[in-house]
């Protein structure tokens, strides 16, 4: 079996790097609900972890027959950097993690540009990846189109096959496959269900783990056995 040789680690933010998903979901649901869509959180998480706010928007346009208020994703904004600024916190154990890492690393998230800044900046963990970080904001397609992660790739200069991907959502983990990388699933935030473990594995992450602090091991034991490692 031929070993992989990981040249770039990439981190999706939300749910990998930050736990702000929970956060997210109840804050999106109420905005909705508030303007004539009503939906749960369980539902917005079932249907939108993991992609863009543009597509969602998109696809909840489409099933209402109308747009959103211009101004809903100023509300939305606003709503949520206050909730980060509250209860925001990063994953337990990654910066411990980041500092085992001897591999070049960047974000690929599907939040914009100032979300993922926000977010990060927060937990203090913006410098540690600055300025190498992507927004779905800057592809045409959001996850799960490989389309961020190709990008990340070009522009760090990695070749796809030497990427590897930190996860924590079904779409993340189909466009990280579609763009040709291997892809771990993380099932450590606070979002994350039961059945979070099997849905990324069979997304297709080669492995699965629910503490950060497994990561760097982790990452070692991919890359010589990427066929054939199991659960962590």
């Amino acid at each position: 079996m031929r070993n992989l040789n990981f040249d770039l680690i990439i981190f999706d933010c939300d749910g990998v790097l930050v736990d702000s998903e929970v956060i997210s979901c109840r804050t999106h649901a109420e905005i909705l609900t508030r303007h004539g869509y009503p939906i749960s959180v369980e539902q917005v998480h079932d249907r939108f972890l993991g992609r863009s706010s543009r597509e969602a928007r998109l696809e909840i346009e489409r099933e209402l027959g109308r747009v959103l208020p211009d101004d809903l994703d100023i509300q939305l904004r606003a709503e949520l950097y206050r909730s980060f600024e509250e209860s925001l916190e990063a994953i337990p154990g990654i910066a411990q993690a980041l500092g085992e890492i001897s591999q070049p690393v960047c974000v690929a998230s599907s939040g914009s540009p100032e979300r993922i800044r926000t977010s990060l900046t927060l937990v203090g963990l913006h410098e540690r990846f600055a300025p190498n970080i992507f927004s779905a904001a800057q592809v045409k397609n959001g996850k799960p189109a490989p389309d961020l992660f190709l990008l990340a790739a070009t522009q760090m200069q990695v070749p796809p096959g030497q990427c590897l991907v930190i996860e924590d959502s079904v779409p993340g983990v189909i466009a990280a496959r579609a763009a040709g990388m291997t892809v771990l699933g993380f099932h450590g935030g606070s979002h994350c269900r039961p059945s979070t473990a099997a849905a990324l594995r069979d997304a297709g992450a080669v492995a699965t783990f629910a503490d950060m602090r497994q990561l760097p091991a982790l990452i070692d034991r991919t890359a010589k056995q990427p066929a054939t490692v199991g659960q962590a």
